[in-house]
């Protein structure tokens, strides 16, 4: 798998996205299987990401955490680097893998000079995907096949 080599210009920047706030865009074209950046921060239980974070029902959630399994958070706020930037799509050309308790954002296909880089979040819940809850995560991807919500569609 092709890795992105840090002696190289950096693949991707920072600047205002058309789906949410700042995104990662390609600064030159990407092959598909390209390991991108590792989504770094401070490494939490899921009951400290809570009581940092609550989720608060009607309020919107907004954090850059990122759960490796059962027991790890990493919360990009802290020490954290430009892979938190990178948003969320219903039709993603990236996705994060986790890889021996580490995750990497890597691209699923060939992606061009100037494209946002994106990976389905896939947010689950314990409760109902009720439409209140479909609101607390809104997408604004814009792709045909948008959900709406970065939750994960129920099975």
């Amino acid at each position: 798998m092709p890795q992105y080599d840090a002696t190289d210009s950096p693949p991707f920047v920072i600047r205002p996205s058309p789906m949410q706030g700042l995104g990662a865009f390609a600064t030159h074209q990407i092959p598909a299987g390209t390991r991108l950046v590792e989504y770094a921060g401070e490494r939490l239980s899921p009951e400290a990401a809570e009581r940092r974070y609550p989720d608060l029902p009607g309020e919107r959630h907004h954090t850059f955490l990122f759960a490796i399994d059962d027991a790890v958070v990493i919360d990009a706020a802290v020490n954290g680097n430009d892979a938190r930037w990178i948003n969320h799509s219903c039709a993603p050309n990236c996705d994060a893998v986790i890889d021996a308790g580490r995750i990497w954002i890597e691209s699923l296909r060939d992606i061009v000079p100037g494209e946002e880089l994106a990976y389905d979040y896939a947010f689950t819940l314990a409760e109902r995907h009720t439409p209140a809850a479909k609101r607390r995560f809104p997408c604004h991807c814009g792709a045909q096949s948008c959900r709406g919500t970065m939750l994960a569609r129920k099975r």
